[in-house]
C-alpha cells in the first residue's frame, strides 16, 4: 500500500503477511479523499478509524494534515504495526486495541469521520450495529460523516441515517450523516 497524497505522498508502507487485513485499494481511496477533501478541511478535524487493521486510511488522514486520529482494532498485532508506523513517520496516531463494538458502546470520544472497514463477510446485522451505536452513543459531530467500506454485494442503504453510496470495483463506501441534528435546525 501507497500514502496517495500530502506530507507523504508516495511513500510505500508494508505490513506483516501475518495480519489479518485487506487494505482498502489505492483506486478506491484516493475516490474517497476526493470525496473528503471537498467536504473538510483534513487538517481541522478528528478521526475514528474502526477496524483499522495496517492503519492505512489514518495514515492517508495523517498524511494530509489531520492530527486527532485514533485507530481501534481488537488484533495486537495491527495495534503494534500501527504504533510502529505512526513512530516512524512522526504521525499523532492514537490507538486503542479493543472489540470495536465494546469500544463504541463505552466511549464518549466525538469525531468529524468515523470510517469503518469491517470484514466484507460480516453478516448485514454487524454492519448495521456501528451505526446504531454511533449514533445512540452520539459519537458524531454534527457536521460529520460515519463512512463504511463494504463489500459491493453489501446493501446498507436501508439503514436508519443512511445518506448515500459510491462504488469503487468490487469496494462500496456507504455514507451515514447526523440526522437528528439536521432536525433540530
Amino acid at each position: 500500500m501507497r500514502i496517495i497524497s500530502g506530507e507523504f505522498k508516495g511513500r510505500r508502507i508494508t505490513a506483516p503477511k501475518t495480519l489479518p487485513i485487506r487494505p482498502t485499494t489505492d483506486m478506491a481511496k484516493e475516490a474517497l479523499f476526493n470525496i473528503l477533501n471537498n467536504q473538510f478541511y483534513l487538517d481541522a478535524i478528528s478521526v475514528l478509524d474502526l477496524f483499522a487493521g495496517s492503519g492505512n486510511i489514518s495514515y492517508e488522514f495523517a498524511s494530509r494534515g489531520t492530527e486527532q486520529i485514533t485507530c481501534v482494532d481488537q488484533d495486537f498485532g495491527c495495534i503494534k504495526f500501527i504504533n510502529e508506523t505512526a513512530l516512524a513517520f512522526e504521525m499523532s496516531i492514537e490507538t486503542i486495541k479493543s472489540d470495536v463494538f465494546k469500544f463504541l458502546e463505552k466511549s464518549k470520544q466525538q469525531a468529524t469521520i468515523i470510517f469503518a472497514d469491517p470484514p466484507y463477510d460480516f453478516p448485514v446485522e454487524a454492519f448495521s450495529k456501528i451505526p446504531e451505536l454511533v449514533f445512540a452513543n452520539n459519537l458524531l459531530e454534527t457536521e460529520g460523516l460515519l463512512i463504511i467500506e463494504h463489500s459491493k454485494y453489501t446493501d446498507l442503504s436501508h439503514l436508519s441515517q443512511f445518506s448515500h453510496s459510491k462504488g469503487y470495483g468490487s469496494n462500496r463506501f456507504s455514507f451515514f450523516k447526523n440526522t437528528a441534528s439536521d432536525e433540530e435546525e
